[in-house]
């Protein structure tokens, strides 16, 4: 029994030390797993805090603040017309907020997504801001 769990523990040990990237799941990961550390928070500011995890330090992010006003949404009329209001104008709050695993290195290990606006089409707001073209401009 000792022997076992001698196995499974260096076993575990020995998968904690490994240092890849897993593939990635969205927009942000795939432009952000493996890049610098510094080149992220160069172009979307600091973190809000960090907790050393080992050899890791662990980031949370929150940033990409943006106001979106959202028109009223009429039914189609008759010749073309604006019908009966079906849903009022509203205004949305967009915010993104990750969570940044930096190896000792300051290489990105994982980005996870924490909060996020989805959309009903397209890409959801973080991988617009993070994954999209103010991001690639980075490169």
């Amino acid at each position: 029994m000792n022997f076992r769990l001698m196995t499974v523990a260096s076993l575990a040990l020995a998968l904690a030390g490994c240092t890849t990237v897993g593939p990635a799941r969205n927009a942000v990961e795939s432009r952000w797993n493996g890049q610098p550390a510094g080149t992220f928070f160069a172009q979307f500011g600091p973190p809000q805090s960090d907790v050393q995890n080992g050899d890791n330090t662990v980031y949370a992010w929150k940033g990409g603040y943006k106001k979106r006003t959202i028109p009223a949404q009429y039914a189609e009329g008759e010749n073309g017309k604006k019908g009966k209001k079906i849903a009022n104008a509203r205004t949305e709050f967009l915010s993104c907020s990750v969570q940044l695993t930096v190896s000792s290195d300051y290489v990105i290990r994982s980005i996870h997504v924490l909060g996020d606006v989805k959309k009903s089409s397209g890409p959801s707001w973080c991988d617009e801001f993070l994954g999209g073209e103010k991001a690639e401009k980075a490169k």
